[in-house]
């Protein structure tokens, strides 16, 4: 025990060594091989691996698949959210009577008409502040509930299940 220094369990997970660490030993007793010298090292056959080094790796596929989803995930929620974000931007703007020349307020209304989803003109009441209110708020809920479903397909579809279940 005193040769080998106690580690926290997240060090043999990131800390895995070289593949030339994992893959030889060394040679201590010259009389099995003729031609060895004492403490030559050897490569250990390639087809042959062990479980704990094939359980590490299969752990470490799911972790890289577990992380990739979560980043999709990430980002469409994000993707959504942001047109959400601008549609509802420009509702406060219509209903705050925003100077339509300025730059921000026509950058907000060019974005708010290209991912309106084709509600501009669903609902067609008298008031332009309600027809803008009505159509662009039901496209932002729109685009939320689209970014919450994508989520949880990509998540249903593409997380692994539990390893210990078979079908």
């Amino acid at each position: 025990m005193t040769g080998t220094p106690i580690r926290p369990r997240w060090w043999r997970i990131t800390h895995r060594g070289s593949p030339a660490t994992r893959d030889t030993k060394i040679m201590t007793n010259p009389h099995l091989d003729s031609n060895a010298e004492p403490g030559q090292v050897e490569p250990f056959p390639t087809d042959r691996s062990s479980p704990l080094a094939e359980s590490q790796d299969r752990r470490q596929q799911r972790w890289d698949r577990i992380r990739t989803v979560r980043i999709s995930c990430t980002i469409v929620s994000a993707i959504c959210g942001l047109f959400a974000v601008v549609l509802v931007a420009h509702i406060i703007m219509v209903l705050g009577e925003a100077n339509p020349a300025n730059g921000v307020a026509s950058f907000v209304r060019g974005f708010a008409a290209a991912v309106s989803l084709g509600f501009d003109g669903l609902f067609t009441p008298a008031s332009v502040k309600a027809q803008v209110l009505l159509n662009y708020g039901s496209a932002a809920v729109v685009w939320l509930v689209f970014a919450v479903v994508v989520t949880a397909l990509i998540r249903r579809f593409a997380l692994p299940g539990p390893s210990g279940l078979t079908r």
